[in-house]
């Protein structure tokens, strides 16, 4: 099995976790970072014994020994960053949001295209096997109609203008860092709603601090999310259905474990596995490569152009703008 040469772009929080689970999987190494401060990208290569640690972005997307590249750094950046890397012929695996709109999810998958290679956003949670055991038990109909989704995501923040969480240049704000996940629930199994209302609360940093949205389906289905980073929250999800219930238990993107009820009969259904979820992500994304395909079948570009599209309207909806 061909080995794939990972480059990584942004070395925070989310980078270090994705590197650290990478480690986990076969056939796959961390062959470069890249940061804007050389020392910075040398203590991560150390931490994770890289071969080449990059002063500036271009460098690394120019490296003709990496094959594929994730994009960790802020959301106002992912479309410049995957652009420069897609048109250096590197496929990218690109943090969610993929982009700061629809425009700029648009730009990417053309040139993608152009280029004829592998794109897909980096929703983890659409690989996790919880997620993927709920989409499948849903489809089966045993459960019949569902009636309503509640998801929720939520911490309390500590308040610093300056960090990604509150700046507005950088794309801050509870929707589109955590908000998301909500969202993508819903739309990744009850797909896309007939109407949305949402209404949001601005803060001082002029960022949406909290958010609550109801989907309307032409079933009569409702879906009812909601995000915060003022407050903590249970960041569980309940599908009521004709049928039973469907529990994600906290914190339902990541979690490990799913309650059922199905026609009276309760079952726990323990997904443990030793990692913090990255992995399956790594895995089909290197699966895609090998096998030359320039899409994923679970993260199409479809699904997440219709996650753009949604958030800009939800965005609409509270008066919240970006530059």
């Amino acid at each position: 099995m061909k080995m794939i040469r990972w480059g990584i772009i942004g070395l925070g929080k989310i980078a270090n976790s994705f590197a650290t689970d990478m480690q986990q999987v076969d056939n796959s190494i961390i062959y470069a970072v890249a940061s804007r401060s050389q020392e910075k990208a040398n203590v991560f290569g150390a931490k994770y014994n890289v071969a080449k640690c990059y002063d500036s972005y271009e460098k690394l997307a120019q490296d003709p020994q990496v094959d594929a590249i994730y994009i960790a750094t802020p959301h106002v950046r992912h479309a410049q960053d995957a652009l420069l890397c897609l048109t250096h012929n590197k496929a990218v695996l690109c943090e969610k949001p993929f982009a700061m709109n629809l425009q700029e999810v648009d730009s990417m998958i053309a040139k993608a295209k152009e280029h004829n290679v592998l794109l897909m956003e980096a929703l983890w949670t659409r690989f996790m096997p919880h997620f993927k055991f709920v989409k499948e038990e849903l489809e089966t109909g045993r459960y019949g109609k569902v009636k309503s989704l509640h998801a929720d995501f939520s911490f309390k923040a500590p308040v610093n203008p300056d960090g990604r969480l509150y700046n507005k240049l950088l794309g801050g704000g509870s929707l589109l860092d955590i908000g998301i996940y909500p969202v993508f629930c819903a739309l990744a199994l009850l797909g896309k709603p007939e109407s949305i209302t949402a209404k949001g609360k601005i803060g001082k940093t002029q960022i949406d601090e909290e958010i609550e949205i109801t989907f309307n389906y032409k079933t009569d289905t409702r879906a009812f999310l909601s995000s915060s980073i003022l407050k903590n929250t249970p960041t569980t999800a309940t599908l009521v259905c004709d049928n039973g219930i469907v529990f994600l238990h906290s914190r339902f993107h990541q979690t490990d474990k799913v309650t059922t009820l199905l026609n009276g009969v309760k079952v726990e259904h323990d997904f443990s596995y030793n990692a913090k979820g990255y992995t399956f992500e790594i895995m089909h994304f290197a699966d895609l490569l090998r096998a030359g395909k320039t899409e994923s079948p679970l993260m199409s570009f479809e699904f997440s152009r219709m996650l753009i599209q949604t958030l800009d309207e939800i965005r609409e909806l509270i008066g919240l703008h970006y530059a």
